[in-house]
C-alpha cells in the first residue's frame, strides 16, 4: 500500500512493504528518489535492520544463540503498519513476527517517520527493545537519489560535498562484502569534495567512511551547484554506492556496519552496534535538503 505527502509545493509517496519513503518531487515536478530498476539495481530507499551489511559467513551469534541473516537484514522486505498519518508525515511500525523470530531472537517495535519539510524530508528511527533480554542491533538507510538530476547532466558532473574539509579514508571491502580489518583506501586529503567517477566504485564497490567531522554531505552538480544535501549528523558512518554506469547515487548514513573479516562473529563485539536495555529505546534522524 502506498500513502501519499505533501507539503507546500512538495510531494513524496510512502510504501508500507518496507516502510520506504520512495518518492520526493519538487514544484517542477522533479523526481529525486531513484524509481528502481532490476537493470541496475530494483531498490530504492531500503530501511537496514537489524544489520547493515554482510556477515560473516552469513551468521552471527546473539547471546549463544547462531542467527542466520541475509545483507542488510529482514526489515526491508517485510510488511509495516501504519500507526500515525497526517498530511505531511506518516509513521509506520514493524513489530516481531514468526518470521524475523527465526533470524533475530528479540522483541521490538521499530517505528518509522517519515516526514516533510519545507525543503526535503526526514526519516526518524524508533528503535524500542519489548522484550526481556539486552537487545543489540544495528540500523541505516540506503537512500538512492538520482544522478544526474537533470536532461544533459552526465553522473561525472557531480561532486560530492562534506561539511568540513576531511582527512580520510575509505574502509574497503572484500569479495565477500566484509570489510577488510587492513585496507583502506585516500579519499579525502585536507579536502571536503570528492569528484564522482564510476571507477571508484569498479575498484572498491562502496565508499564507507567512520567518524568524520562532517555532519552533512551535498550530491551537487560542480558547475551549478543544484542536488541535494543528506543530514547524517546522528549517525557515526556515511556510505556511498553505485553499480558502474548507474543513473543514481545511494546516501547512506549507517549505526552499525558490515562484518570485519577478522571479527568474532558475535553481534556484541561488532562496531558501532547499539545495544538496548529490556524497555530501553534508541531514537536516530536523517534527513535530506534539496539544494
Amino acid at each position: 500500500m502506498n500513502f501519499e505527502l505533501s507539503s507546500g509545493d512538495l510531494r513524496a509517496v510512502v510504501r508500507t512493504k518496507g516502510g520506504e519513503l520512495v518518492s520526493l518531487r519538487d514544484g517542477d515536478g522533479l523526481e529525486y528518489i531513484w524509481e528502481g530498476d532490476p537493470a541496475f539495481w530494483s531498490g530504492q530507499n531500503p530501511i537496514l535492520f537489524p544489520i547493515v551489511g554482510s556477515l560473516k559467513e552469513g551468521r552471527v551469534e546473539i547471546n549463544g544463540q547462531t542467527c542466520e541473516m541475509d545483507r542488510h537484514g529482514f526489515a526491508r522486505r517485510m510488511e509495516f503498519t501504519p500507526t500515525e498519518q497526517g498530511e505531511d508525515f506518516i509513521t509506520l511500525e514493524l513489530r516481531e513476527n514468526g518470521e524475523t523470530w527465526k533470524h533475530y531472537p528479540f522483541s521490538f517495535s521499530l517505528k518509522v517517520t517519515h516526514r516533510l519539510l519545507e525543503d526535503g524530508f526526514s526519516t526518524t528511527f524508533t528503535v524500542k527493545n519489548t522484550g526481556n533480554a539486552h537487545m543489540p542491533f544495528c540500523i541505516g538507510a540506503h537512500t538512492a537519489i538520482r544522478c544526474p538530476l537533470h536532461p544533459g547532466e552526465r553522473f561525472e558532473d557531480y561532486v560530492l560535498r562534506f561539511e568540513a574539509p576531511e582527512r580520510a579514508d575509505s574502509h574497503l571491502l572484500n569479495k565477500a562484502g566484509l570489510i577488510r580489518h587492513d585496507g583502506w583506501k585516500p579519499m579525502l586529503d585536507e579536502s571536503a569534495i570528492i569528484p564522482l567517477n564510476y571507477g571508484y566504485f569498479s575498484e572498491m564497490d562502496t565508499i564507507i567512511f567512520s567518524m568524520l567531522h562532517s555532519g552533512t554531505v551535498a550530491l551537487v552538480h560542480q558547475d551549478t551547484g543544484r542536488g541535494i544535501q543528506l543530514d547524517f549528523s546522528e549517525f557515526p558512518m556515511v556510505a556511498f554506492w553505485t553499480p558502474p554506469g548507474a543513473p543514481f547515487l545511494c546516501l547512506e548514513p549507517w549505526q552499525g556496519c558490515a562484518a570485519y573479516d577478522n571479527e568474532s562473529g558475535m553481534f556484541a563485539d561488532k562496531p558501532f552496534r547499539v545495544t538496548l536495555e529490556p524497555g530501553g529505546e534508541k531514537r536516530l534522524t536523517y534527513a535530506f535538503h534539496i539544494e
